[in-house]
């Protein structure tokens, strides 16, 4: 499995080719340098993420030792303590007690609510970029709008802000293959910190509430919303971290495709009724969140392969986006294509429950850069961040 090499520059730069690869030698592979098997077709992961003998946690039916595997170091427990009580790492029953409250902050009527503050801070924003003359487009407009958004809605004060993307870079590199130590000391000490704020946060909002979304979190914990102390620390980290982190990738994700279709993105600058479109193509066409992980409760069959119960599979989202059985062209960027049936923002009960928010904050940056930026262009080569599973550029240097 030479052509899979997470930690390849070359792989990183482009990894299509080597998924193209998988797809053609079978539907599951195992992978011993993460000991994970690798499902790269879109079927099977379609259908993988709405399989209840898989899980994102094993915990509520298996100890470690039940299903071995081996503890996680008890060095470590400060990561572990506010990841793993997030609904993203439970199910059922918790999962679901716990996504029904936050769900009510995402409803359609109060996405549309948020639209006109979404769009106004993006105009600003771009405003700003072309006041200098250009910049950095992920650190003046891609990382910003979806940071001020996600911590608008949650209450967080306008001046604890620039906390939050360091924060969340150092958890979500726990996320990776393999992380090194290193990387798990940083997440810790990033989730003691964060954990502390969020505490002190969530004391204030007790004492003066407001009509943020940690007071309706503590509103509801009082009417018996039964959500103990750490489950709401961990709910508001991991809003504030995939409220932004997938956002701010697939922003500079797609500019730098349309840089390189520079047909489609003139296509796209003749005629704005391509947007809804274009923003669903480019979140398939290079997707921020490469794979998503999942243990094996009960064993599954996949292709005539039997995967045992105590395994983890990764679901490669990017080669299902690009799976030829689904798409036509896979390869080729679209921004018309409309039967695309992307899994970007996964599928099944762990489905993104902030996809609604994401679409519009894609539109409204994007719109925005149309608009009051039209002769963007790249201003050199994009550095890449050096990982796999969460996709995207340290920088995208642009001139306007």
């Amino acid at each position: 499995m030479s052509d899979f090499a997470p930690s390849s520059p070359a792989f990183l730069a482009d990894p299509y080719p080597a998924y193209a690869e998988l797809r053609a030698r079978g539907r599951a592979h195992y992978y011993e340098p993460s000991d994970q098997w690798l499902v790269p077709h879109h079927a099977d992961v379609s259908a993988l993420l709405r399989d209840r003998r898989l899980g994102r946690s094993y915990g509520h039916r298996f100890t470690h030792e039940e299903f071995g595997r081996t503890p996680p170091p008890s060095g470590h427990e400060p990561f572990h303590e506010l990841n793993d009580h997030g609904m993203l790492e439970l199910e059922p029953p918790d999962h679901t007690r716990i996504r029904r409250l936050v769900s009510q902050a995402f409803t359609p009527r109060t996405v549309e609510r948020l639209t006109p503050y979404v769009r106004g801070l993006a105009v600003e924003l771009v405003e700003r970029l072309v006041a200098e003359g250009g910049g950095d487009l992920l650190a003046s407009v891609a990382e910003p709008l979806p940071v001020a958004v996600i911590a608008e809605m949650l209450g967080v004060p306008a001046a604890d802000r620039p906390l939050l993307r360091p924060w969340s870079a150092a958890i979500c590199a726990m996320y990776e293959l393999n992380p090194p130590e290193e990387t798990a000391r940083r997440a810790v000490t990033a989730s003691l910190e964060f954990s502390a704020y969020l505490r002190e946060l969530i004391a204030v909002r007790r004492e003066k509430p407001g009509e943020d979304l940690i007071s309706g979190l503590i509103a509801a914990h009082d009417d018996g919303g039964r959500l103990t102390e750490a489950e709401m620390v961990a709910t508001c980290a991991l809003l504030l971290n995939a409220g932004h982190e997938a956002t701010v990738n697939a922003t500079v994700n797609g500019w730098h495709a349309l840089f390189r279709n520079p047909a489609q993105l003139a296509a796209l600058r003749a005629d704005r009724a391509l947007l809804p479109t274009a923003v669903e193509e480019l979140m398939r066409y290079d997707t921020p969140l490469q794979l998503f992980e999942r243990w094996v409760l009960d064993p599954v069959e996949i292709g005539g392969t039997t995967i045992p119960r105590g395994a983890e599979v990764a679901l490669l989202f990017g080669s299902a986006n690009h799976d030829p059985a689904v798409f036509t062209a896979p390869d080729g960027l679209d921004l018309s294509r409309r039967d695309n049936p992307h899994i970007s923002f996964s599928a099944g009960i762990h489905y993104c429950v902030g996809a609604p928010l994401a679409r519009i904050e894609l539109a409204a940056s994007m719109a925005a850069l149309l608009d009051l930026a039209p002769g963007l262009s790249p201003a050199g080569e994009p550095p890449r961040k050096p990982d796999f599973v969460i996709r995207g550029l340290a920088a995208l240097p642009v001139t306007v």
